[in-house]
């Protein structure tokens, strides 16, 4: 689809500025001021031109768990949040240990045709801990092996998955977590595994993902490896830099100190942290009610991160939109978050002015599991566009 809009804030990882984008045949081919197409046109005078956003880190919870969320609802959410592309972690039912559950759910995204998808597959078969054999049965679509939710506890096993990893040029997204320390000490439990993973992944040779840092100490291991020229990103979530222990709500890993909020909101000014990621976790009530971990962030995760980190005077728009967009879009390998020529054109429409209090009563999610509820926050997301085309408001 062909589209212009004009008159807007144009801003990604390296501009911010006033003017137009022309997008023609999905692709962004023109950037400037007052430019004239014969094609649909939307003014954005007032509004800011984003890339859409990624999220390298969600649960839509199918096949098999689609009274929490399913495939359809999680990406009317997603670009409701301002996001165009998912990937999909592996803990559905039955596990994603095979090809055909990935093309089932990509086949099923394509259909759906909201938003992309990549669809992660387990370290270990079926969770199982032990046997890694199904990874030489992966084809090109799968970039990315995770066991989030769990950790693999074998360091022989883990060590011999990233050895495949590095071999088929995949990324090992890490759930750092000592299961046989989790009942001691959740803060002890994700230090020393992501220790041992960045060691594993720095002796393998692989490029190793960090899923949700949370703490001090894991944080400042990263940076160390970072320095060290390791291949190491990570993502932190929304909740663990504006929320903290204070606020009675269970997530995995748990909502931290202060200090650590803190340290994570100085790595992301530092340069240190790749991508904000929700773990966007749907439940049903009846299961948060019997203390299932998580919640849902797709739709509330730049309104957060907005009000925390710009508004809040730590970074700029532009630096949002690199770990947002462009960050998570490299890592995953995708040709999406940029506002450049060439690259995709998924935009998000926002009003930055816009006051707006959170209510999961409006989530598009099946589920409405956040401790956002009630806060006051900034900014909206007006429209989403996929590939030129608007995913969001559908009506429109």
């Amino acid at each position: 689809m062909d589209i212009l809009i004009k008159n807007s804030r144009v801003i990604d990882w390296s501009q911010d500025f006033l003017g137009d984008v022309y997008v023609e045949g999905g692709i962004i081919k023109e950037i400037g001021i007052d430019l004239q197409k014969d094609c649909a046109v939307i003014d954005g005078e007032g509004k800011a031109l984003l890339p859409s956003f990624i999220d390298l880190h969600v649960h839509f919870r199918e096949p098999g768990l689609t009274y929490k969320e399913d495939l359809e609802s999680g990406s009317r959410a997603a670009v409701r949040g301002g996001y165009t592309m998912v990937n999909l972690m592996a803990n559905t039912k039955p596990v994603c240990s095979s090809m055909e559950t990935v093309d089932y759910v990509l086949g099923r995204m394509k259909d759906i045709g909201l938003a992309d998808a990549h669809q992660c597959v387990s370290i270990t078969r079926d969770f199982g801990g032990t046997d890694i054999s199904h990874l030489d049965e992966l084809g090109p679509e799968v970039r990315m092996i995770s066991e989030d939710g769990y950790d693999v506890m074998d360091s022989s096993v883990m060590l011999s998955a990233m050895q495949k990893a590095r071999e088929k040029g995949m990324t090992v997204i890490c759930h750092s977590e000592n299961h046989e320390l989790s009942k001691v000490d959740m803060r002890l439990a994700e230090d020393t595994m992501t220790w041992r993973n960045i060691a594993l992944a720095e002796y393998a040779g692989c490029s190793a993902h960090i899923a949700h840092v949370s703490t001090v100490d894991s944080m400042s291991y990263i940076v160390e490896a970072k320095n060290r020229g390791s291949r190491i990103t990570c993502e932190v979530a929304p909740h663990h830099i504006a929320l903290t222990s204070d606020v009675s709500y269970r997530v995995n890993p748990p909502l931290r100190e202060k200090r650590d909020a803190d340290y994570l909101i100085k790595c992301i000014k530092d340069g240190y942290v790749d991508a904000i990621a929700t773990d966007h976790a749907p439940h049903s009530p009846e299961d948060k009610k019997n203390g299932a971990p998580g919640m849902v962030g797709i739709e509330t995760a730049f309104q957060v991160c907005y009000t925390k980190l710009v508004l809040g005077g730590h970074i700029s728009m532009s630096k949002l939109s690199e770990i947002m967009s462009k960050r998570p879009a490299e890592i995953i390998g995708a040709n999406k978050g940029q506002v450049k020529i060439g690259f995709e054109g998924d935009l998000v429409l926002v009003d930055l002015e816009k006051d707006s209090v959170i209510s999961s009563a409006s989530f598009l999610s099946k589920g409405r599991n956040t401790p956002f509820e009630g806060f006051k926050v900034k900014g909206e997301v007006l429209r989403t566009f996929k590939g030129g085309r608007q995913v969001y408001p559908l009506h429109i």
